[in-house]
């Protein structure tokens, strides 16, 4: 009970549909919610699709959600799926859907040569795309540092990092010479390190000592 949830956090149900199950994808603007269904199905079981549309025109924005009933399924769409959706996790809904497209927009676009960019046009659906579109990618690996003011105890962060799906190992180190916290943490799939950093960077373990999450090299081709 002491490590499953943040103060800003609500009940756990709360945290896994706002923040583990829903995606937000780009997708071509002929896409209705039934396509963007039809593409996502595969990965595991559908609660809800929806498309952003334009308030005054009605038509599509071409970006929109999926939501799984569970983390895995919606790991599963964001490691697998063609990078041509750009799938990420979505924001709580709590945070406005203008400010989650602006910050989208401005971590995941960048002007590049054609030649650089993916093929989308092999597809014919996503023609649609603008042609100086290409995704940016975070270098990511299966494995994370953790670091902490505080020493850590090896059940309690193995716990921790054990909420998340895949965890492989869990190596803490001791500094004699300081008393800070250091470990390695390693998942079977980048998916798994991708969502254990993005819900335990920052958070406090223990309340009022913000641990620091970050990948490390792993040897593999991160951009697989």
């Amino acid at each position: 009970v002491f490590i499953a949830q943040s103060r800003a956090s609500g009940s756990h149900r709360d945290v896994e549909d706002e923040e583990l199950t829903r995606i937000f994808v780009m997708i071509p603007k002929t896409y209705t919610e039934e396509d963007l269904r039809e593409k996502f199905k595969m990965y595991g079981d559908i609660e809800y699709c929806s498309i952003i549309k334009n308030k005054t025109t009605g038509e599509s924005k071409g970006l929109g959600y999926v939501r799984y009933l569970k983390p895995s399924q919606a790991a599963r769409a964001i490691e697998e799926c063609d990078r041509s959706y750009r799938a990420i996790l979505a924001e709580p809904k709590n945070k406005s859907t203008e400010s989650f497209e602006h910050d989208y927009y401005s971590n995941n676009m960048r002007p590049e040569l054609r030649g650089n960019a993916l093929p989308f046009c092999m597809q014919p659906e996503f023609c649609s795309f603008e042609k100086a579109e290409t995704r940016i990618q975070e270098p990511v690996s299966k494995r994370l540092s953790v670091v902490s003011r505080l020493p850590f105890i090896q059940e309690q962060l193995f716990a921790l990092f054990d909420l998340v799906p895949g965890l492989e190992y869990c190596d803490v180190q001791r500094d004699p010479h300081t008393n800070s916290g250091y470990a390695v943490i390693q998942y079977s799939t980048a998916a798994s390190a991708i969502y254990a950093k993005y819900k335990l960077h920052g958070f406090e373990y223990p309340p009022g000592n913000r641990l620091t999450v970050i990948f490390l090299e792993d040897g593999n081709d991160s951009s697989e």
